[in-house]
């Protein structure tokens, strides 16, 4: 063989175990990813379940200070929570020492203070579990059981970006009204042999109160997240008009993500595909009403988004709102460990997982088994316009690796 001819078939095997290299190592790292999500989804159904209970192992420290620590730029709780139970059983069990009318916004709330200075907020029961809200997908008042409910679901597809929310019974005439300050005094009153209030928001009028049963009001309880994580308020750039007849950019101009990835925070960093796992999770809950997000401040776009407000949720099980999901289908990427997780969660699995997951709430059952239908429903479409995607840009295009390493120091 002449000494060109070599120097030729040498090159072609160079190429070719070149190329067969960074195929397999590619594959392998694939590969490799794809097994530990898979196993961060087996570790996440077999801690499904959260028993309320009191007892804190190997450790000293109080519940409010333990779920203080676990919150990081990029998540509000870790995978492994071992305390979680003892938590929330403090939320929903520990005294009420004040309480007052909740922080500004639209709907009906009540800021209260547990023993041990720890903040939640209170949202009260409006609806039974099988009421349907008809009209537009955020029409109605607040669902307590809403906040429950996403705050599993947040768990089960592994965002951790949503805080804690457990439900709760309290007595207004015993726990509330003894240690209420005189601007949420004033909104009480009785209807009927109940007692209610109606609070200071937006759209609290005294014609609209919220009552309890009795003395006895069902609602949820949210964790405050730590004062040393202030927050940083954001439109959202899928959010709504709200006004009839005039539409958002982004609901007639198909190419306008392409202008949103050119603004900051959405040109670098996870921010934007953040907001696509949002519309993802608000598409599978019927939360059409994320006008505004909030991250910790002056974080540059590297922190979370974080998954607060949601209880403009379960409200109709029959109305499939696909315009939230308009930041997955004009932007056509997702995260690698979504996308896994999402079809690890197929066939039923994901209603069954959240069903297990909310069993020991005291406010159980939190949802009506139309709503449970609904989200196994909601994420075949998910699963289906990921694929008009893939098919038509490809996997590679689409699907995107981010995986950040966390730090619990």
């Amino acid at each position: 063989m002449k000494l060109k001819q070599r120097v030729v078939l040498l090159a072609i095997l160079l190429v070719i175990f070149i190329f067969t290299k960074v195929f397999l190592i590619d594959n392998l790292d694939t590969s490799a990813a794809n097994r530990e999500d898979q196993r961060a989804f087996h570790r996440m159904m077999a801690s499904l379940r959260v028993e309320l209970d009191p007892r804190l192992d190997h450790t000293l420290q109080s519940p409010w200070e333990i779920a203080a620590q676990w919150v990081v730029p990029r998540e509000v709780y870790p995978e492994e929570t071992p305390e979680l139970g003892a938590v929330m059983h403090a939320m929903t069990t520990k005294k009420i020492i004040k309480a007052d009318v909740g922080y500004k916004g639209t709907q009906l709330k009540a800021l209260l203070i547990l023993e041990g200075g720890q903040k939640v907020v209170f949202k009260p029961k409006r609806y039974a579990r099988d009421y349907v809200v008809e009209g537009e997908p955020y029409a109605g008042y607040d669902r307590h059981n809403a906040e429950v409910a996403a705050f599993h679901l947040d768990r089960i597809l592994g965002f951790r970006r949503a805080p804690l929310v457990v439900g709760r019974f309290v007595n207004l005439r015993t726990e509330i009204k003894p240690v209420a300050t005189e601007q949420l005094l004033g909104t009480f009153m009785t209807v009927g042999n109940n007692t209610c209030f109606y609070g200071k928001c937006y759209y609290c009028r005294e014609t609209e109160p919220a009552c309890a049963d009795g003395d006895t009001m069902e609602g949820s309880v949210t964790l405050w997240l730590p004062d040393v994580w202030p927050l940083q308020k954001h439109r959202h750039p899928w959010g709504r008009t709200y006004r009839e007849g005039k539409l958002a950019r982004w609901e007639y101009d198909e190419s306008y993500c392409d202008a949103v990835k050119k603004t900051s925070p959405y040109d670098s960093g996870p921010r934007l595909l953040d907001i696509i796992d949002t519309a993802i999770f608000d598409y599978l809950i019927g939360n059409a009403d994320r006008h505004h997000y909030e991250s910790f401040q002056d974080d540059e776009g590297a922190s979370m988004l974080i998954l607060l407000d949601n209880a403009k949720s379960f409200g109709n099980p029959a109305l499939d709102e696909r315009s939230i999901l308009a930041p997955l289908y004009q932007c056509c990427i997702i995260r690698v460990s979504t996308w896994n997780r999402l079809n690890y969660l197929k066939n039923g699995v994901l209603k069954s997982a959240l069903k297990t997951a909310m069993s020991h709430d005291p406010i159980s059952p939190v949802l009506s088994d139309p709503h449970l239908d609904a989200l196994d429903q909601r994420l075949l479409s998910i699963l289906a316009t990921v694929k008009q995607c893939t098919d038509q840009f490809g996997p590679d295009v689409v699907l995107v690796e981010d995986r950040m390493t966390l730090s619990h120091l």
